[in-house]
């Protein structure tokens, strides 16, 4: 006869042995390898469609708003795409006249640009560089090169108008698909709540970054525009529309927006109005970004630096410019899919997030349990724990005790259901294998 331990033994018998580690490891790296190949690849047509995504998750609550506000659903969806199908055709057709004419204009500058690599040249021969290195690392920044890059750069702006008709497309049937998405999530919450919530809160947070970046980088840009016609560098309009979009670029978008006009700065009045410049950026950054911001809104992403960093020049690997500026959005859409969904990878969550995410975390300070308590405590007088024994074991084995008693005594305790709160479980000690065999036997 099976003895009472060797049942006991059997119910508590570990779960199988998942895979060794190391080829979680090697399967994980090859899969996320697969991956990025696969979206390096299709980078032509999966950016506009993640371009239409986030422009449509941002976009979505102005649905809803006009329709509380009594209008139907169908003009509150048309309104919508007209705001950001709007908003993309007017920024483009922006960039691309500003480009036109930085075609146009950057030729008229071809001497002066000659005269500053003369003199480049000859302070790298004053240092002790040769005549042959020199002109080799200068060649490739002379005017022509330079000239014929803008033309190349104004021949790709119009061939991404083809992406742009699909961005407009893609969002098109994405805001008509929205309107009703609620109420197909309904059941959502139901079978998955970790990930419904983990989408709710990725939505949620994509637009509060691109709310806040977008008026903090107009301000910025607006800035940026006044100084620039103020201190008299052509182009003024060009180089604000850059610094609004590469506002949207982590860490390093500054750089990116101020080299050019920097560079044409210093064509047109020298190294002092070059420096006028780079101070024009820093002041208007520092104190809108650096003072003002903070002073509004908190971490808008909770992401570390370190992090936003890395996913930025990921990003920019696998889908080119749009990856750049979609960088935080596409982080926080594989955060929310792959880490926030489960509870088990809080730590995860804690560390990916950096000092900010870990001081917001709720469960950061303290983990509780089911009932509310810290999980190390034993529960108080309602689960008693014996001999390092579980409050759920020591029912079980006060049921099956109760079963081996007299039938006088089978009605004393009622078993298949849960005691009250006032009920306080029988106290035993747990026997020994010797002793419980000689029982069931």
């Amino acid at each position: 006869m099976v003895s009472h331990w060797d049942r006991a033994s059997v119910d508590k018998a570990s779960p199988p042995r998942p895979l060794p580690l190391w080829l979680i490891v090697v399967l994980g790296v090859a899969g996320m390898s697969g991956a990025i190949w696969g979206l390096h690849a299709g980078a032509f047509l999966i950016g506009p469609v993640l371009l239409a995504f986030v422009l449509t998750v941002v976009a979505h609550p102005l649905v809803g708003a006009l329709t509380r506000r009594g209008l139907p659903r169908w003009l509150g969806v048309g309104i919508a795409v007209l705001v950001v199908d709007g908003g993309i055709i007017a920024f483009a057709l922006a960039v691309l006249v500003s480009v036109g004419q930085l075609a146009t204009v950057l030729p008229s500058y071809s001497d002066e640009w000659q005269h500053l690599l003369d003199d480049l040249q000859s302070t790298l021969r004053s240092l002790g560089v040769g005549a042959q290195q020199t002109q080799q690392i200068l060649s490739s920044v002379g005017p022509k090169v330079v000239i014929s890059g803008v033309g190349r750069l104004l021949t790709s702006s119009i061939d991404a108008l083809a992406a742009l008709v699909l961005v407009l497309a893609t969002a098109l049937f994405m805001a008509i698909d929205g309107a009703g998405l609620p109420e197909r999530l309904g059941a959502v919450p139901r079978t998955s709540p970790g990930l419904a919530t983990a989408l709710h809160r990725f939505a949620r947070s994509t637009r509060r970054y691109i709310v806040i970046t977008s008026v903090f980088g107009f301000a910025v840009a607006v800035v940026d525009t006044i100084g620039l016609y103020l201190l008299g560098v052509p182009l003024a309009l060009l180089w604000g529309l850059l610094s609004f979009l590469t506002n949207y670029i982590p860490n390093i978008g500054f750089i990116v927006g101020l080299a050019p006009p920097t560079l044409l700065a210093l064509l047109v009045g020298g190294p002092g109005l070059a420096l006028a410049v780079v101070l024009l950026y820093c002041v208007a950054n520092f104190i809108i970004q650096s003072i003002v911001q903070p002073l509004f809104v908190g971490d808008a992403v909770g992401l570390s630096v370190t992090l936003t960093f890395l996913s930025t020049l990921a990003w920019t690997f696998i889908l080119g410019p749009v990856g750049a500026i979609l960088a935080i959005p596409l982080t926080l859409l594989g955060f929310a899919v792959l880490v926030d969904q489960d509870p088990e990878r809080r730590w995860a969550k804690v560390l990916l997030a950096g000092a900010s995410g870990a001081s917001s975390d709720p469960a950061a300070p303290a983990r509780r349990g089911r009932s509310g308590r810290p999980s190390g405590s034993s529960g108080g007088a309602l689960r008693p724990q014996v001999a390092g024994r579980s409050g759920s074991s020591l029912r079980g084995d006060a049921r099956a005790d109760g079963a081996r008693k007299s039938p006088d005594h089978a009605g004393s305790a009622p078993t298949g259901r849960r005691s009250g709160p006032w009920h306080r479980p029988h106290r035993t000690t747990p026997t020994s294998p010797t002793s419980s065999s000689s029982v069931s036997s």
